[in-house]
C-alpha cells in the first residue's frame, strides 16, 4: 500500500508541475506573439499610447481624397461625406462614409481599402475604420458608416496627396441567397 501512495505523490508532483509549466508557457506567450506580430507587421492597429506620442506636423498639409466604389451585382452605395481633406501629418481625421441599400434584398459585404500612391498606405494608421468587419445592411437601409485615422508624420515630403478608396465587395453569396428566399415564401 505505501509504494502506491509514493507512486501517486510522485505522480501528483509532477503533474503539478506540468500545470504550473503549461500556465507560465500561456502566460509568456502574450509579450511573445506581440512581439511577432510587431516584427512581421500582422495586426497593426495604433494603440493609444502611440497616438499620444505622434507630434502633429504643423508645417506641411496632405490633401487626403476619399472615394468609393462597389464590385459585383450587389445594388448598394458607398459614398464619402467628403471627397478631400486638407490634414497635417499627426493630425486625428475623423471622416463618415455613408452606404445605402437601395434594393429590396439585404446584404452583407465587406470593405477592402485602396491607396494611391500604394507605397502611402504604411503612412496611414486605422484607429477605427468598417473595413474592420462585415457590414449586413438591409434593405432599403441607409447607414453611415466611420473611419478614424492618423497620417504618420514619417510620410515622405514629396506626397502632397493620398487617396484612400473603399471597395464593397458581397460576401459568399448573401444577395443571391436572400433573393432565393424571398421568392420560395411567396
Amino acid at each position: 500500500m505505501s509504494d502506491t501512495r509514493t507512486r501517486n505523490l510522485v505522480l501528483l508532483r509532477k503533474l503539478s508541475v506540468a500545470a504550473v509549466m503549461m500556465f507560465g508557457f500561456g502566460f509568456a506567450l502574450v509579450p511573445l506573439y506581440d512581439k511577432i506580430c510587431e516584427v512581421t507587421g500582422i495586426n497593426q492597429l495604433v494603440k493609444k499610447d502611440e497616438l499620444t506620442s505622434t507630434q502633429v506636423d504643423s508645417s506641411r498639409l496632405v490633401t487626403i481624397e476619399f472615394d468609393a466604389n462597389s464590385r459585383g451585382e450587389v445594388g448598394w452605395q458607398l459614398v464619402p461625406l467628403d471627397s478631400k481633406r486638407r490634414v497635417h501629418p499627426g493630425e486625428l481625421v475623423h471622416v463618415v462614409y455613408e452606404l445605402r441599400n437601395p434594393t429590396e434584398t439585404s446584404v452583407a459585404g465587406q470593405a477592402i481599402p485602396s491607396y494611391g500612391p500604394q507605397h502611402a498606405a504604411q503612412y496611414v494608421k486605422k484607429l477605427d475604420c468598417f473595413c474592420f468587419s462585415k457590414q449586413e445592411i438591409r434593405a432599403g437601409e441607409t447607414r453611415r458608416l466611420p473611419v478614424v485615422f492618423v497620417i504618420d508624420p514619417a510620410l515622405p515630403p514629396e506626397v502632397h496627396t493620398v487617396t484612400l478608396s473603399y471597395t464593397m465587395f458581397e460576401i459568399g453569396g448573401t444577395q443571391r441567397r436572400a433573393s432565393a428566399a424571398l421568392a420560395a415564401g411567396s
